[in-house]
């Protein structure tokens, strides 16, 4: 067992004061520039990313967690190191942007690439200390992209020269530690987590804890539904899975775990939720814009035809995540409420407030999300902090300690959160980089398209096979593009309507958000529920499998965004029935005997297969009728199934 080096109580207090301090800095930078956007995202993430790095390392230290293995002076030496590395980088970085981006562009100076590659080396020990497999795949990946030429057959690419490289995962901006992924996770999720971390500081959070241990002792399975529902409302104004866990998650997320549910799963369930984010009516993230776009028809076109699909994913969420909360029964019916003061109400109250707020600033006023986060956030501190100080005078009097201690919360709490979140974004960066230079997604794209012929089924298989690899490298918006001009043509030459082929497409870009190993919103939830990244996300494709139900619906199943009107509430009507036998077929169990329940459930499967895929409407129509007998037996067994459950069954 390795024993943490013990740091003398000078050391630790001047690592705290200098955590403070850059936490401060921190926050007070990216304030000003919510309010004034000075300098663009590219300026804010060159000069951030490295004081990102400063967080991490001055927290590891004052939470022994640096260097266990090395004596205090050797952890704080090597902190200094990183520390000074750090500073120099974003002194460089903001001080040359300019000639970076413009006069230097394409022919870097030997500086521009050392100081680009010592924050590519510094992340990349970030990743070995926290996510060892990610660190392990970029390294693979930097050394495909560099020694491509010896690998045989259809991956074999000329390969890349090291200064190629240094500059794709550092100075160009665009793809790398500085490039979309750690911007957004400064701009827009930064600016919805100054929101989070008010209300965990002045004690929202803990006060919807309290409430949630009053709602789940009523009815268990209220609960994780509460994160559906609340993600399907913000969902309609965000277009953004991020800012959607966020917003939601912040209150679900320790809700469902105040009630007795796991991490992993409670993060999974706002994760799968959160995904509707970019499907939801009436903004539905880039990808649908950019569908508009290519189709030369207006947003309202695809607006209209979204509704269906976007109802059938939560659909299918819900009913998923339901029949998950029936596992922890036994742990959410022992619930015991918690009891609630007029403080706790107050505070919930305001929660309610900050999200519809944040619904109405962008729904109605179209405010952009970073924007409306701001200005909430703004109308928070100003309700919450004079309502601390009359709480502190009415209890025990002002004290300079007793009014900073929230202030000092909030600050831990939005640099700790940012910092690593943007840390993990430029990591997850690293590998999009490493992906993206070497042009083999394209490549494998066009040749599989090619090789799958006219056949319609082996063409969306290989599709589908191709946007998902597109999507552990890139964000939502490039993946619709790229997979839209690879696998457009070749399905529309045979027949298959636009419509049919850019939804496949935006269903799959939707996917991409969630394809492992790269997920913004699974790192949100993650980071929120304090659990495993990877855990949350394989966890979340189990909840949201309704997002591949609608990928082959699309196809057998066309009217469903063909036109809007009574044959697309049918087509959804069909699809949706068959995602409710889906779900319960996989998590459900309709007896104790396990030979005949799986039998039940391929029974189950098979006849919502012939929902969804069975050419015969009035056919599939009929089997719609097994599907609800099967459900509708499982709630009736179920009715007697509490006090079972109770006296400690399984």
């Amino acid at each position: 067992m390795t024993v943490p080096p013990v740091f003398s109580s000078r050391s630790r207090a001047a690592v705290e004061w200098l955590y403070y301090l850059t936490a401060v800095f921190f926050f007070v930078y990216l304030f000003v520039y919510y309010w004034t956007s000075l300098g663009g995202p590219v300026l804010l993430t060159s000069t951030l990313v490295p004081v990102t790095f400063i967080l991490f390392t001055l927290d590891e230290l004052r939470m022994n967690e640096f260097y266990p293995r090395l004596p205090a002076a050797a952890n704080l030496a090597i902190a200094a190191v990183y520390i000074v590395l750090s500073v120099a980088v974003a002194v460089y970085l903001h001080v040359e942007y300019f000639e970076i981006g413009t006069v230097r562009a394409g022919i870097w100076s030997t500086t521009d690439l050392t100081m680009g590659v010592i924050m590519v080396v510094l992340i990349m020990e970030y990743t070995r200390k926290r996510y060892m497999p990610l660190f392990v795949l970029n390294v693979l990946l930097i050394l495909y992209a560099v020694y491509g030429s010896v690998v045989p057959g259809m991956f074999n690419h000329p390969g890349l020269s090291w200064p190629r490289i240094a500059s794709a995962m550092s100075v160009e901006m665009s793809t790398g530690v500085f490039s979309n992924l750690p911007q957004l996770a400064l701009t827009l999720i930064g600016s919805f987590i100054l929101v989070l971390s008010a209300l965990r500081a002045f004690g929202c959070v803990d006060s919807i804890l309290a409430g949630a241990s009053q709602i789940a002792a009523r009815s268990p399975h209220a609960l994780p539904q509460s994160a559906v529902l609340g993600s399907m409302a913000v969902a309609a104004v965000s277009g953004s899975g991020a800012a959607n866990a966020i917003t939601t998650g912040s209150a679900t997320i320790p809700a469902m775990i105040g009630a007795g549910m796991p991490r992993v799963t409670a993060a999974a369930i706002e994760t799968a939720s959160s995904l509707g984010g970019q499907l939801m009516p009436p903004i539905m993230g880039i990808s649908a814009f950019l569908m508009a776009e290519f189709l030369g028809r207006s947003y309202f076109d695809v607006v209209a035809r979204g509704y269906a699909p976007a109802l059938i994913f939560f659909v299918g969420v819900a009913v998923s995540v339901y029949l998950l909360s029936t596992h922890y029964r036994a742990r959410l019916d022992a619930v015991t409420a918690a009891v609630m003061r007029w403080t706790d109400w107050t505070n919930i109250g305001v929660f309610v407030v900050v999200v519809g707020g944040l619904i109405l600033l962008m729904a109605l006023l179209n405010l952009a999300p970073m924007f409306a986060a701001l200005y909430v956030f703004i109308a928070v501190m100003g309700v919450l902090l004079p309502a601390h100080a009359v709480s502190i005078v009415r209890r025990r009097g002002v004290s300079l300690r007793s009014l900073a201690e929230p202030l000092g919360r909030f600050v831990d709490s939005f640099s700790g959160m940012t910092a690593d979140l943007t840390l993990l974004l430029a990591t997850l960066s690293i590998m999009t980089g490493a992906f993206v230079i070497t042009g083999i997604p394209t490549k494998i794209g066009a040749l599989l398209i090619e090789a799958a012929g006219i056949n319609l089924a082996a063409m969306a298989v290989v599709a589908f096979f191709f946007g998902a690899l597109l999507g552990t490298g890139l964000p939502p918006a490039p993946t619709y593009i790229i997979t839209a001009l690879v696998i457009a043509p070749p399905m529309i030459r045979v027949g298959v309507d636009p419509w049919v082929v850019h939804f496949f497409a935006f269903f799959l870009a939707v996917w991409g958000e969630l394809t492992p190993p790269t997920s913004v919103t699974a790192a949100v939830t993650a980071k929120i529920a304090d659990a495993p990244f990877m855990a949350t996300l394989f966890r979340a494709i189990q909840v949201c499998f309704s997002l591949f139900v609608l990928m082959a619906g699309v196809f057998t199943r066309p009217e469903l965004v063909l036109e809007p009107g009574a044959a697309q509430i049918g087509a959804m009507l069909l699809i949706m029935t068959a995602t409710i036998g889906f779900a319960f077929s996989i998590q459900a169990r309709f007896t104790d005997a396990r030979a005949i329940d799986v039998a039940l459930r391929l029974v189950l499967a098979a006849v919502s297969f012939v929902v969804l895929f069975h050419p015969d409407r009035q056919l599939a129509t009929l089997a719609c009728v097994p599907v609800g007998l099967f459900v509708g037996y499982w709630f009736l067994r179920r009715r007697n199934a509490p006090i079972i459950v109770r006296a400690g069954a399984s």
